[in-house]
């Protein structure tokens, strides 16, 4: 390790303790040459959750990316900021609850998907025809005839909409 003063790169470690999360562990370090001392925090890289592209990288789960594509799917719908906010956070922790600390990215927009469409119909066409990287309008097409399959579904069964809920057109 390199000293952050003088850069050399002999230093030992003073002291060595677990961090209070129990999932780190920190070291006091000293420079040879100069005698500065610093901190460091290590903990395992298995337990930063991880994306792995479509392109084959393999880059850090970001909270703040998910969430820009999510606001921007409901951007001008009905819908607040507590429901984005809960859906990013069950997004995560059916992700963190995965035995692995590797996710597809593929999993990653599935599940967010998923959520947006029980909360508004329109944001999960935004979001799906990015993250499938729709190209063609018959796939936006093919969406919305599964969504207006799935609403004629309910109406039929009894448990959705009925058609005083549409309106007349």
């Amino acid at each position: 390790m390199d000293c952050p003063d003088c850069g050399h790169d002999r230093t030992s470690v003073v002291d060595t303790r677990t961090g209070e999360d129990g999932t780190t562990v920190r070291r006091r370090r000293e420079c040879k040459r100069c005698s500065f001392r610093f901190t460091t925090y290590e903990r395992p890289e298995w337990e930063t959750l991880q994306v792995k592209k479509r392109d084959g990288r393999i880059e850090p789960f970001d909270r703040e990316k998910l969430r820009g594509g999510i606001e921007r799917a409901v951007e001008k719908r009905p819908v607040d900021d507590d429901a984005v906010e809960s859906l990013i956070e069950d997004v995560e922790r059916e992700l963190a609850g995965r035995e692995t600390r590797i996710v597809s990215s593929s999993l990653v927009g599935e599940l967010a998907s998923e959520r947006l469409r029980e909360l508004d119909s329109v944001a999960y066409i935004r979001f799906v025809s990015v993250y499938k990287a729709f190209s063609d309008p018959e796939e936006f097409l093919d969406e919305l005839d599964t969504i207006l399959d799935d609403r004629l579904d309910e109406t039929v069964d009894g448990s959705g909409p009925t058609d005083n809920d549409f309106p007349d057109g």
